[in-house]
């Protein structure tokens, strides 16, 4: 067994002077990046050549598609709900008009009405549409953003994946990194963005704590070791151990770090134009980590399960954000030359049910639903599929949740043959669907 500090130097409370150090010049910062730390050395730190970013958005509870983007005027009031609808920047396409900025630029991204999710539970949602694979309580696939970090590694000394709130159902490995192991999964950023201040746990020095006391700890650390390796026999481990420590310290003091998270650098205008709310300042803080370096991005937003009071939830809280920082982040993209690498979706657990229930609210629906896709070469203004007369079911170019999968995955340049292991060595293909070819 590997003891790392010498028996002399303990403190009353049984603590090593050597590790009281550690905590002042890392784990005080609430670094908590052992797992992280092992995915870097794994890849080498050897970005492949593709450059292909993506932010996903995720809202959970199952956006109703009805409501936003596949309405259904000439039905019944029983079906098409309290909302009118608008006209789109594309002839003969209409939007909900509680979301009139997102009609307005619809050039901007492609709507695909044909999805269907053929699922409608609660945890198998995020597990089967961010991975694109049914769930097998053997084989947990894992999810889009750890995929990506497995094959392309890390850039910098940003992790290549980062996770922004904690709004996913991980009961069933929604998000999560499967059979690619912990060190795979994202960095995840709890902390609201909009806040002020906005802290990031594991990042921001604690109040008083300054980076160049950090540096400081990490010279008298280093003095620490060099005496301890005059009496121990173990020179590889503490080579191993020192790494990641230099890896953690990299990671904390780097400029692409301090770059990413300081969000009072951008204008004032342009903050208030993605929102001074949580989803609004999300994505510009996602915009920021894809251009300091991270490779995917999942920006998560809850609150969308209505089965009471739909009308009232999407009107009053939940599409105004929305409707006012995605087009703000797809325009601020192109203006800074980053769309056509970056990718943007925005993906959701199901569709809702075609009838209004009594609570004024719509249900789970495994049927139909929608997906948006912008960037990347993805057409703007293009809108695919079509739903019956009461949006319950595909009618025309219906596409599964795979498929979606399979396109994100070679947007980022990921094989669609792509075979990854098991934990006891066995072989698994992580895709299986088809691209939506009119994406291509």
């Amino acid at each position: 067994m590997l003891n790392f500090a010498p028996r002399r130097s303990r403190t009353c409370e049984g603590v090593t002077r050597r590790h009281l150090l550690q905590i002042g010049s890392l784990t005080g910062l609430g670094l908590s990046l052992p797992t992280l730390l092992k995915a870097e050395r794994a890849s080498g730190g050897q970005p492949t050549g593709n450059e292909t970013n993506c932010i996903l958005i995720w809202t959970r509870g199952g956006t109703s598609h009805h409501d936003t983007f596949d309405p259904k005027p000439d039905a019944p009031v029983s079906v098409r709900g309290e909302f009118g609808v608008i006209p789109t920047a594309t002839p003969g396409v209409y939007f909900a008009d509680v979301i009139p900025r997102l009609a307005k630029e619809q050039k901007r991204f492609a709507l695909l009405r044909g999805w269907n999710p053929q699922n409608g539970s609660h945890g198998m949602a995020d597990q089967i549409v961010m991975s694109g694979r049914k769930f097998n309580q053997s084989v947990p696939y894992p999810c889009f953003g750890s995929v990506a970090g497995y094959h392309h590694g890390f850039r910098n000394a940003l992790p290549p994946y980062v996770q922004l709130g904690s709004q996913i159902d991980t009961r069933f490995g929604g998000g999560s990194p499967g059979i690619l192991g912990l060190e795979h999964g994202a960095f995840v950023i709890e902390s609201d963005p909009s806040a002020s201040p906005f802290v990031v746990r594991d990042i921001t020095p604690p109040s008083g704590v300054t980076l160049a006391r950090v540096d400081r700890r990490k010279a008298v650390l280093s003095r620490i070791d060099d005496l301890q390796r005059a009496q121990e026999k173990q020179p590889a481990a503490f080579d191993s151990l020192d790494e990641h420590y230099q890896t953690a310290h990299r990671m904390i003091t780097s400029p692409e770090t301090k770059q990413a998270f300081a969000l009072d650098d951008e204008a004032p205008a342009l903050r208030e134009a993605y929102g001074k709310h949580r989803f609004g300042q999300s994505l510009l803080l996602a915009r920021r980590l894809i251009e300091s370096g991270v490779r995917f991005v999942t920006v998560t937003d809850g609150g969308w399960d209505t089965h009471a009071n739909n009308f009232k939830s999407l009107k009053e809280s939940r599409l105004p954000p929305i409707d006012q920082a995605l087009p703000q982040l797809l325009i601020d993209l192109q203006q800074r030359g980053l769309l056509d690498s970056t990718l943007v979706c925005w993906l959701t657990d199901f569709g809702r049910t075609p009838i209004v229930n009594s609570a004024s609210g719509r249900d789970h629906w495994s049927s139909s639903g929608f997906a948006l896709m912008a960037g990347a070469g993805v057409p703007g203004g293009h809108v695919l599929g079509e739903t019956t007369a009461d949006g319950g079911a595909v009618a025309k170019d219906e596409y599964l949740s795979e498929d979606l999968a399979t396109t994100i995955y070679m947007k980022l340049g990921i094989p669609a043959d792509l075979i990854a292991h098991s934990p006891d060595g066995r072989p698994i293909r992580l895709i299986e669907g088809r691209p939506i070819r009119e994406w291509m």
